[in-house]
């Protein structure tokens, strides 16, 4: 898993997004149109796609994209 392949999937799962938007230093949780239902689809992606269960919890400790990457990679 790379992050710029996690990034893909994301906007891939997001339909706001365009292709391209999300870097690995993207502070997500403050773009403009940022809702509770992304987070949601975030916490489905990463439990269907690499088995990972991450909690509410773990996206409000992550500023980053990167940040959220490092949190799946160590459970993984």
């Amino acid at each position: 898993m790379s992050i710029s392949e996690f990034i893909k999937k994301i906007e891939g799962e997001i339909e706001e997004l365009t292709p391209g938007t999300l870097k690995p230093d993207t502070k997500y949780r403050t773009m403009e149109g940022w809702s509770s239902m992304h987070a949601l689809i975030i916490v489905a992606l990463v439990d269907t796609d690499y088995n990972v269960t991450i909690t509410g919890e773990d996206l409000r400790s992550c500023q980053t994209i990167t940040d959220l990457f490092n949190i799946i990679k160590s459970r993984v």
